[in-house]
């Protein structure tokens, strides 16, 4: 039922305005209501665990690149000690492979990082800019219906309120007002 609040207008008649409701459920609740059922089916089509296995999918190419690094740094250690071996005499030319060698290391090791962290960051900033713009198409119908609904409703009130004994009774007191008025 929807509940009316009086007021008193300066013509000395009291006018009632009811708040349009469907079975007890108000212009707002139907917003809630509809906004629940937006999160239940994006629950319903698993749009989070997509995008958790997008993200999974990323992050293991990104091991992968890591694991690459670091078999190339392995393989850098393994010439390192080669050439040891082959040239136990002139170790100051093993200390600058060395050290080239793990700069090298570092450097990819590094790169290697800084890309997967840029490219986690850069997903994640596409995955919220998607559910942002999902969340804003799913608002814009939910008021669009709910719109509709309260006018449908207020149309249903107004027709079922006021008939034609309302509208007699509303002339009959326009005319005495007028007359009232010279």
């Amino acid at each position: 039922m929807a509940e009316g609040v009086s007021t008193l207008a300066t013509t000395g008649t009291a006018e009632v305005h009811a708040e349009p409701s469907v079975i007890g459920v108000t212009a707002a609740g139907f917003v809630a209501l509809s906004m629940l059922v937006v999160v239940a089916i994006m629950l319903w089509q698993r749009v989070p665990r997509l995008i958790a296995r997008m993200l999974d999918a990323r992050i293991a190419a990104i091991r992968g690149e890591l694991g690459e690094a670091s078999r190339l740094r392995a393989e850098a250690e393994a010439m390192l000690t080669a050439a040891q071996q082959r040239t136990a005499s002139s170790r100051g030319d093993a200390a600058a492979i060395v050290s080239n060698a793990e700069a090298e290391g570092r450097a990819l090791l590094a790169k290697a990082q800084t890309d997967a962290d840029d490219l986690v960051r850069r997903r994640a900033a596409m995955a919220e800019d998607k559910i942002g713009a999902a969340e804003l198409s799913a608002l814009v119908e939910v008021r669009a219906r709910a719109a509709d609904a309260a006018t449908r409703a207020a149309g249903a009130i107004i027709a079922e309120r006021h008939g034609a004994e309302a509208d007699r009774a509303l002339i009959d007191r326009g005319i005495v007002g007028l007359g009232r008025a010279h």
